[in-house]
């Protein structure tokens, strides 16, 4: 197998998880909207799926996708200012990812509802992390950093930056 071909597959890898995990952030909400109103069984039934989505399908697929990409970033070494963006776009999507995961935890409580301007912020700033990801990973603009920033995002940084906390420890 050469090197190519296993870039190839984890790069087909990587796409399906992204797209696995970009799919589900953005059903969540209209799964949310559903709970109001609803009691015993149905709400039940709703509680489930939205577990089953969230826990089954939506965080593996965050998961593959994390891991898939930190591969590819050993392996093809890429470190380009645009690719600082893109993981910082990844790192807001998990946020998101997390926060809907701390919603399931309270829309099914006794009370619980999802209020209609979570909605109307939480769909569209979704949408919007996902295309700038992909508007940055397909266009590979040349990006500047403002210069305050320009240290923060160089490659090893964050080594450096760690370093004197992780000393004694690795």
């Amino acid at each position: 197998m050469t090197w190519g071909f296993v870039v190839a597959w984890l790069k087909f890898i990587h796409v399906g998880g992204i797209a696995l995990w970009s799919a589900g952030l953005l059903a969540l909400p209209f799964l949310y909207r559903q709970r109001r109103g609803l009691e015993d069984d149905a709400l039940h039934r709703l509680h489930a799926f939205t577990r089953f989505l969230y826990v089954k399908l939506v965080s593996p697929g965050a998961f593959v996708a994390i891991a898939s990409g930190t591969a590819l970033i050993l392996m093809q070494g890429t470190y380009q200012n645009w690719f600082s963006a893109k993981l910082v776009g990844v790192a807001v999507l998990t946020g998101i990812h997390i926060f809907s995961g701390l919603v399931i935890l309270r829309i099914f409580e006794r009370n619980g509802h999802y209020p209609t301007a979570r909605f109307m912020v939480i769909v569209p700033l979704t949408l919007t992390v996902v295309c700038t990801i992909l508007a940055l990973v397909l266009g590979k603009p040349r990006l500047q950093w403002p210069q305050g920033l320009q240290a923060f995002f160089a490659p090893g940084a964050l080594s450096e930056m760690v370093g004197p906390f992780i000393a004694g420890w690795i």
